[in-house]
């Protein structure tokens, strides 16, 4: 079986290469399925960037030795975020922030910092004394250890 260590060192070499990327997931199966996710710091990912993560691999493993499936890809729009760089990359941008109760929030994502993050949003609330609703901004703060799951809210143009 391949070594996870052994990919992750080959994936590590890449990446010192270029620091404006950075590795989101690996995962290798028992029947040799090698999986890794890579992320740009600022940009969207090509695929002449997983294509480049892909060869590094590929040509530093041996297949006659032990056969393998390689597969590199980009985090998908759909998924939860997975590390602290997927938060910083993605500040300015709508997120839905899912709790343990399943209790959700939806907002601009407007702050990250090394144990928490914070979300910007507006609601009509009634007022007391005031017949119409105004418009109140709320600004939450969330533990990474006290969220189900963060995803970014996709907006078509």
């Amino acid at each position: 079986m391949i070594k996870k260590e052994t990919v992750q060192a080959l994936v590590n070499e890449k990446l010192e290469e270029n620091e404006s990327f950075y590795l989101v997931d690996l995962k290798i199966s028992s029947a040799n399925k090698i999986y890794i996710e890579i992320d740009h710091k600022t940009d969207p990912i090509s695929i002449n960037d997983c294509i480049a993560f892909s060869r590094q691999v590929e040509h530093n493993l041996d297949r006659e030795e032990e056969d393998f499936d390689l597969e590199v890809t980009s985090p998908g729009l759909s998924q939860p975020f997975k590390v602290h760089q997927q938060y910083i990359k993605n500040i300015g941008k709508e997120v839905k922030v899912m709790l343990p109760t399943n209790k959700t929030f939806q907002g601009m994502l407007t702050e990250v910092k090394e144990k928490e993050f914070s979300i910007s949003f507006e609601t009509k609330e009634r007022v007391e004394g005031k017949k119409k609703k105004i418009i109140v901004e709320h600004n939450p703060t969330f533990g990474f250890d006290e969220i189900k799951e963060t995803k970014i809210i996709v907006k078509f143009k």
